[in-house]
């Protein structure tokens, strides 16, 4: 098997575990024993203690909901805009396009790269893989990986609580929609990124990703817009631009969302957390393994999310793949460090 760089850090330590509502609080564990987590050859320790000692202010807050962020809200409706339209220049090609694209950019792009890999470190790889899926990840329109990964481990860190950016117990469309919307302060957040995504603020690839995210969308949505019309014709052309931009961006949005909405509010659980994160199976289904979300906040850095015999995860299947390939290591199969020895502490219970 290979051997991760010496600036990955170790598969048994919990660096890339974020907050109080993993069963066996792999941050206190982290922040007492001292472990850094040397990601991109960068100092942890400073990281996990930020994390270890969080604001207790929520989200950054805003005057009224005129206070938006119109650059999101713009993009966000436009988006779903366009979708409305695509159905007057349905080709089947273009839903072709549209079932694969929602496929490499959900699965691969959010699921894998953004998440998996890039927040919680379930497995090592190559800069130049990490930045493949990194691309993937932006191209699903959820914007840069630094802004999502700090996002997602924020809210690993208050899931439920104060403080966690998209909790159902603030709404229901508040933690599927809403939440994105606010205006938030250029200063704080800069603070944000910084405090929460270190190890990709730090990253120049990273940087360049999040500097070139709109630039992405342009030359797929020029791509798809030439070749179908080179190909068929311009209705075909505006078909391929509208299914394969469009809609499959209005698909990947709004199942990564009822990741953050439905999975806290409907399901069964395996697992006791601490917070309200239920396994749903049609969001498993719909989020290639996402949706088995209680197993997920028990079990942070694990690259499997499917626990049990039903729970199917398409995403751990690419990383299977992948580790085979020898294009993944260090994969996390399993409860690493205290993780394990809480699994066998904790009853699955359902509710």
């Amino acid at each position: 098997m290979s051997t991760a760089p010496s600036a990955v850090a170790s598969v048994d330590d919990d660096a890339f575990a974020f907050g109080r509502s993993a069963i066996h609080d792999p941050v206190a564990i982290d922040a007492e024993s001292g472990i850094d987590s040397g990601v991109n050859g960068g100092s942890g320790t400073s990281h996990l203690a930020a994390v270890r000692r969080p604001s207790p202010a929520a989200n950054p807050a805003f005057t009224s909901w005129l206070d938006l962020d119109w650059p999101v809200v713009l993009w966000i409706c436009g988006i779903h805009l366009a979708a409305v339209v695509a159905p007057f220049f349905f080709t089947w090609s273009g839903l072709a396009i549209c079932l694969t694209l929602y496929w490499v950019t959900g699965s691969l792009g959010v699921c894998l790269g953004y998440h998996r890999l890039l927040t919680h470190g379930s497995f090592s790889t190559t800069p130049g893989v990490r930045f493949f899926y990194a691309l993937l990840g932006g191209i699903s329109g959820e914007g840069s990986a630094i802004t999502w990964v700090a996002n997602h481990r924020k809210h690993h860190a208050f899931s439920d609580q104060e403080g966690d950016p998209h909790t159902p117990r603030e709404g229901g469309l508040w933690s599927h929609i809403l939440w994105m919307f606010p205006r938030r302060d250029p200063v704080a957040l800069a603070a944000h990124v910084k405090r929460w995504a270190p190890d990709l603020e730090r990253d120049p690839a990273m940087r360049f990703l999040d500097r070139t995210f709109l630039l992405w969308h342009v030359l797929i949505g020029l791509t798809l817009l030439g070749l179908g019309t080179w190909l068929y014709g311009p209705y075909t052309g505006v078909s391929w631009l509208l299914w394969g931009l469009a809609v499959r961006m209005v698909i990947v949005f709004h199942v990564t969302w009822l990741v953050n909405s439905a999975t806290h509010i409907w399901g069964y659980r395996n697992y006791e957390t601490s917070d309200d994160s239920r396994n749903l199976w049609w969001v498993g289904l719909l989020a290639f393994g996402e949706g088995w979300h209680n197993n997920h906040h028990a079990f942070q850095r694990m690259a499997k999310h499917g626990h049990r015999w039903w729970e199917v995860d398409v995403t751990y299947w690419a990383i299977l793949a992948m580790e085979k390939l020898g294009i993944a290591w260090n994969v996390v199969h399993h409860p690493t460090g205290a993780g394990r020895r809480a699994a066998g502490q904790h009853s699955h219970a359902r509710r």
